[in-house]
């Protein structure tokens, strides 16, 4: 009996902490989502709009979208449905791409099956997030050219701080008469980590094209593969950005069938870019955004406006710092080992204009603040000849002095007809 009269409160107290649980697993969700969307629009790239949001105890809708922080020529509208359980909430929604009508003129038409569709699950205790979304094939034409897209696949998983993604595209194929560019198979692999409002961030990404086949009635090349490496770290002091291309072999099959064109790799790194500088371009832009209406984001005259910050992140004299230039090849039998750097002169910047920089005048002021010197290690006869010094010269010296560039000392020799 006394049994019994413990089923009814048993019940009760299960249902209530399910309840609870569910209430809990709603809004640990939402928190979770909210969070996302703020990181992504402190990286100062996008401007997010949430203009549906329905929450309940067992699921929520809503509808996300995200276009370019500058302009809007573009738009992806995202649409989620939310399941919420104990430990987990399912999620699944639509993707579909909306360009503006200047764009949409331009592009064409954008002929695809069905709407992407992705999934998604939240983990509710771990806060752990996964996002897969499929693409079906598709073709975008305009005035006789066609873009078609085989396919392709993407994942996104991470928590707050920590993002991975990884999103694999089948051949991509441009045709504009007897012209065509295929591209594919592409893995794209990044990391993204952070602290609260990206005051601090780094990113890796990693782009490997498989085969880049470039296509014409009288000839064609080839790349295979191509790998392209970047790291990005934003700290207290500086912006750096390090990246690192390899070419595979280049090959000209109607030319020459058995012999690479060339193959090598080129790294780079440009430092010293003031972070405090960078972090106000990235909330001044956010604040223009935020300002900017549904049709015109950005008001006029914002680049006039984003000057002085624009110089200020010049304040500590960047440099461009080239580790390796390693390009050989074996058809022409020359082999390019190089290194070097570059400087930017930051002294009195505000004789400098960001907003005149489309004009000759301008560009010259700012070639005249760059110095650096590069070196060409080993260097083969006929680029000493080429350069107009003697023939027994192993070593390349170019330097770079207020923007004039000189070789071993000499000036530069005008190497192609103006």
């Amino acid at each position: 009996m006394r049994k019994e009269r413990l089923i009814v409160p048993t019940l009760a107290i299960i249902a209530v902490v399910w309840m609870a649980a569910q209430l809990l697993s709603s809004v640990l969700f939402e928190r979770s989502l909210r969070q996302a969307l703020e990181d992504l629009e402190a990286r100062g790239e996008w401007r997010v709009n949430r203009t549906e949001s329905h929450q309940g105890w067992l699921s929520s809708q809503g509808r996300v979208i995200l276009s370019p922080l500058l302009g809007r020529p573009w738009r992806l509208e995202l649409t989620y449905s939310a399941r919420h359980g104990i430990l987990s909430t399912d999620v699944e929604g639509t993707v579909l791409p909306r360009l503006d009508t200047v764009l949409q003129q331009a592009v064409g038409e954008v002929t695809a099956p069905s709407v992407p569709r992705w999934q998604g699950r939240y983990h509710t205790l771990s806060g752990h997030s996964e996002l897969r979304l499929a693409l079906a094939p598709f073709v975008i034409q305009q005035n006789g050219r066609d873009l078609a897209v085989r396919g392709g696949r993407l994942r996104l998983e991470g928590v707050f701080g920590d993002w991975r993604l990884r999103a694999l595209f089948d051949q991509l194929t441009l045709t504009d008469g007897m012209a065509q560019l295929a591209i594919g198979p592409t893995v794209l692999e990044s990391r993204y980590t952070y602290i609260d409002d990206a005051y601090h961030f780094a990113q890796r990404d990693h782009l490997h094209i498989e085969t880049l086949t470039l296509s014409y009635p009288s000839y064609d090349i080839q790349f295979s593969p191509l790998d392209l490496n970047s790291h990005m770290v934003l700290d207290e002091s500086e912006l750096r950005i390090k990246g690192e291309l390899e070419v595979g072999d280049v090959m000209v099959p109607s030319q020459a069938p058995d012999m690479p064109l060339l193959n090598g790799r080129i790294e780079m790194e440009l430092s010293r870019l003031n972070a405090d500088a960078v972090r106000q371009v990235i909330r001044r832009l956010r604040q223009e955004a935020a300002w900017g209406d549904a049709s015109l984001p950005m008001a006029e005259g914002l680049l006039a406006r984003l000057e002085p910050d624009l110089r200020k992140v010049l304040s500590d004299s960047p440099r461009l710092d080239v580790t390796t230039v390693a390009i050989d090849s074996p058809l022409l039998g020359i082999r390019l080992d190089a290194d070097g750097a570059l400087f930017f002169d930051a002294r009195q910047l505000d004789e400098l204009s960001v907003v005149n920089l489309d004009k000759k005048k301008e560009q010259a002021k700012w070639l005249e603040r760059i110095d650096g010197d590069f070196t060409w290690h080993d260097a083969p006869t006929v680029a000493a000849l080429w350069l107009g010094l003697p023939l027994g010269t192993r070593e390349l010296q170019f330097d770079v002095v207020r923007g004039v560039w000189r070789i071993n000392g000499r000036p530069m020799p005008e190497l192609w007809p103006q």
